[in-house]
């Protein structure tokens, strides 16, 4: 096939990113939509650049060295970059390819001014935009400089900037080609850019035009502040006016030069209303061609609009599908669950077949439709209590929505849809033995599946693992199990509110439920302290522990003195817990038996920080401390009028709260042992699959629903390209933060604490567990980096039952997510730690190492002044 070194703009679109590059394609997709236009021009192709790359002595061995460099050694990056530069732009331009410009430049007017831009193949991608990575030449006039300038935009591909942003991002530099777009100069009155959704709400319907006089280069380089005009429905709802001091114009010398605005024109808007609601107008129009909200550069001429650049806003969350045109609500169920990471499709599909309510997906993440619910008076009260007393913010974000005129459309009160969280539930005695017994039927439910499994595979083993769903829902949403729970949060909440108003003590029952029976969780933080000192005695495994990298040290350890005795111990702590990790509701994620390094860390600050038999001393010290409380407030109580009676209703309630409430970490633990055995039979699967080449490797079996795998299995037939797109998909959700609240139109809703009385500079959230603690905060991200000293303070975005082996080493906690009735509020009470969650932003307003106090009882954080 023979080269083309040059294509018209009007023959190029979308498909073409290979030849033209990102700018170039989207410039070619714009200039064909009806109504919209483009200055003319033509693309460069990657053909010209590779035709120039191959005249580059050793090219190849420079990349090679520069893909090998660290992203951090700036110097030489600089260095090496520098030097490819000089190169490309020191190569002469063979005489074909520069006739193919010429000519391009002959049809348009040779003596015209242009802009010539580079156009990357790796740019404005769905998955990262690359802004500003390479270079633009605005004002070129004349075929020497326009063939000078072409060189350095190829050039341009070797910026330390663009080489560094590759290397950050995994992308090989030899798969990046350049082309270069050269179009008529446009000289504007004005210029600007136009979001077709709104980039801070990320509200679909709602458009924010930015504009400022003269070319947008003032603007997109931060010269001035713009004009910004907010456009919903077609009219202008919002406006500020920038006072806007310089424009940049063309210089008739070429290139561009900076003006001073006149004064009296400082404060003038650069566009009518009129106009502003024209260009959105245009907007909408690029926006339904490409399928997806633009950011969209713009210029006004004298004889109207011209679009000279059109990217995907890549930092929008997505909106789920709901099948109508009707305006929805969606609550974040990661929110709920502790895990605001995107899911890989399998995880999703898992997490759909097991809970009862039908969910919504968008960017990797789960949803609640509570459209009905919040539509009619009784179930939205209902809704708004339960949320109010577990998530405040999100509380208070649905209020903001049900607040604006005509959103939902209130429906006759028919009574509740049935319970988000179960609602009231039928009284139960206060009897230990209902809680065993139920432990035992769960228990004796997964010992079944794991023997009926093990004879199962192919087509016959999804078939099980369906049907084994339906056992895991009937014991997940077993109507006694739930009573046990909710009448232990209902007690909870009567305590609370009785003690508070009976004796002014505020959340009286978080010291009251330090270490009760039976919660699974507490037990495996305290249970990995009895492993430390099982190693403890032993320097030698110690040593070892401290070098150890990857998965199979535990074969290792008995070649140690005293390694056998330290494998034993993690083994049988990993029989118990070994199918928990961080994310555990996402069945793809890696279990701690399958990566038990991830341990190593907790165990050895376990071994530093505590002494022999510190895990059974701590749960007796809780057990103690509550017993304390228990006494004195029930003491205080007998003092007042009608003691006796209010004394005996308390003790009813405390003895409730410590019978029932350790069962509430249970189900869960339940759920994810199930999952794990899953896990294990659908690998084995995908290894035959990967043996037989359907699939490349095991695990991308990760990235199939249940459904699509198990027609894989039927079939032994993959579509290798979905499982490629899935995978780019993932990449770009874990950029993007789920919100709390998220509606139809994509606006995502935050919400906000309404409380008085705090000190300045204090970060609200919502006080989980009593009591205050000054200490230094340690932010961490990965458990498994994870270095913590005695009477440090954990502030992370969320925790799951995973993060608890670090609770027994801490102070306190400070979360960007949580609810009163989440893990890490459960644990924490149980550990007796105070707590803060939903502290938004908190792992980026608290400097890791920074001093800070913890106000557990009242929910806030104060961020202490270093001492001098």
């Amino acid at each position: 096939m023979s080269e083309q070194y040059v294509l018209d703009l009007q023959e190029v679109d979308e498909t073409q990113v290979a030849v033209v590059g990102g700018k170039g394609a989207h410039l070619g997709a714009l200039s064909r939509i009806e109504g919209i236009r483009v200055p003319a021009g033509f693309c460069v192709t990657t053909d010209a650049f590779r035709r120039i790359a191959a005249e580059a002595p050793s090219i190849d061995d420079r990349l090679d060295q520069l893909s090998r460099l660290d992203p951090d050694d700036r110097e030489t990056i600089r260095a090496r970059s520098a030097e490819i530069r000089r190169t490309l732009e020191g190569i002469a331009i063979p005489g074909d390819l520069t006739a193919a410009i010429t000519g391009s430049l002959a049809q348009l007017g040779e003596q015209a001014a242009y802009a010539v831009r580079s156009s990357a193949t790796a740019e404005d991608l769905p998955t990262a935009s690359f802004a500003g990575q390479q270079d633009t030449y605005l004002n070129v006039v004349g075929p020497a400089a326009i063939l000078q300038h072409v060189s350095r935009c190829w050039a341009s591909l070797f910026t330390e900037r663009a080489v560094t942003y590759r290397q950050r991002n995994g992308i090989d530099h030899r798969t990046v080609h350049m082309a270069v777009v050269v179009q008529r100069m446009v000289f504007p009155h004005a210029a600007g850019i136009l979001f077709t959704a709104d980039p801070i709400t990320s509200n679909r319907k709602v458009a924010s035009v930015e504009a400022s006089f003269g070319l947008g280069e003032a603007l997109v380089s931060g010269l001035v502040n713009p004009d910004v005009f907010t456009v919903r429905d077609g009219e202008v709802v919002a406006k500020a006016v920038g006072a806007k001091q310089l424009a940049i114009h063309v210089s008739p010398a070429g290139g561009t030069q900076e003006q001073a605005i006149a004064p009296e024109r400082r404060e003038q808007p650069a566009l009518t209303d009129a106009q502003v609601v024209r260009l959105v107008q245009l907007g909408r129009r690029i926006e339904a061609h490409l399928g997806r909200p633009q950011d969209i550069e713009w210029c006004l001429a004298d004889d109207g609009f011209q679009i000279v650049q059109s990217r995907p806003i890549t930092t929008l969350f997505p909106i789920p599908e709901s099948g109508d045109r009707e305006n929805h609500v969606y609550l974040s169920v990661g929110h709920q669950q502790m895990m605001t990471d995107p899911m890989k499709p399998l995880g999703l599909s898992f997490w759909q077949m097991t809970t009862p309510a039908p969910m919504a997906e968008a960017g990797g993440r789960l949803f609640v439709d509570v459209t009905q619910r919040v539509a009619s008076p009784t179930s939205r009260a209902g809704l708004l209590e339960l949320m109010g007393k577990s998530d405040p913010l999100t509380a208070d974000a649905l209020q903001t929505i049900l607040e604006r005129d005509g959103f939902i459309r209130p429906l006759p009160d028919e009574g509740p849809p049935g319970p988000l969280s179960g609602g009231a539930s039928a009284p139960i005695e206060t009897d230990p033995a209902i809680v065993t017994e139920l432990i035992g039927r769960s228990e004796a439910s997964l010992a079944a599946l794991e023997s009926d499994i093990r004879t199962k595979s192919g087509e016959a083993l999804l078939d099980f693992i369906r049907a084994d769903i339906q056992e895991l829902r009937r014991i997940l949403f077993d109507p006694r199990s739930h009573q046990v729970f909710m009448s232990a949060m209902d007690a909870t909440w009567w305590l609370n509110e009785r003690l508070e108003a009976w004796l002014g003590e505020k959340n009286a029952a978080d010291t009251l439920t330090q270490s009760v029976p039976h919660n699974i969780t507490s037990e495996m933080g305290l249970a990995l302290l009895d492993v430390a000192d099982a190693i403890r005695p032993h320097p030698g495994v110690v040593a070892f522990l401290r070098r150890v990298e990857d998965e199979g040290f535990l074969d290792e350890l008995p070649k140690l003195a005293g390694g056998r005795a330290a494998r034993d111990a993690i083994e049988a702590w990993l029989d118990k817990y070994g199918m928990r990790c961080v994310g555990e509701i996402d069945i793809t994620r890696p279990r701690w038996s399958e990566r038990p390094s991830t341990l190593v860390p907790m165990i050895l600050g376990n071994i530093r920080n505590f002494e022999p038999g510190a895990g059974e001393r701590r749960f007796e010290q809780g057990r103690q401390e509550a017993w304390k409380k228990e006494q004195e407030l029930l003491e205080r109580l007998r003092a007042l009028p009608d003691g006796e009676r209010k004394a005996e209703e308390t003790k009813r309630m405390i003895d409730r709260v410590r019978t029932f409430i350790g069962y509430r970490e249970y189900p869960k633990y339940g759920m994810v042992s199930r999952y794990f055995v899953y896990k294990h039979a659908l690998l084995a699967e995908a290894e035959r699959l990967a043996q037989a080449h359907v699939l490349r490797e095991r695990e991308d079996i990760f990235y199939l629903t249940f459904q699509e795998l198990h027609d894989v299995v039927r079939t032994n037939r993959v579509d290798a390209q979905l499982i490629g797109r899935r995978k780019d998909a993932f990449r770009s959700y874990q950029a993007l933060t789920p919100p709390r609240v998220l509606t139809s139109d994509g606006e995502a809703i935050t919400g906000a604490y309404r409380r008085d009385g705090m000190p300045a500079g204090a970060l609200l959230g919502l006080p989980v567990s009593a009591g205050t603690v000054e200490g230094r905060a340690r932010v961490i991200l990965d458990m498994a980096r994870a270095d913590l000293e005695p009477g440090d303070i954990l502030v992370t975005a969320h925790t799951d039952p995973s993060w608890t082996p670090l609770f027994v080493a801490i102070a306190g906690l400070v979360t960007e997510v949580g609810g009163l009735m989440t893990h890490g509020a459960v644990i924490a009470r149980e550990y007796g730690l105070p707590a803060v969650v939903g502290v938004v932003d908190a792992t980026r307003l608290i400097p890791d190492g920074q001093r800070i106090r913890v106000h557990g009882t009242d929910g806030y954080v104060e961020i202490l002044p270093s001492p001098q």
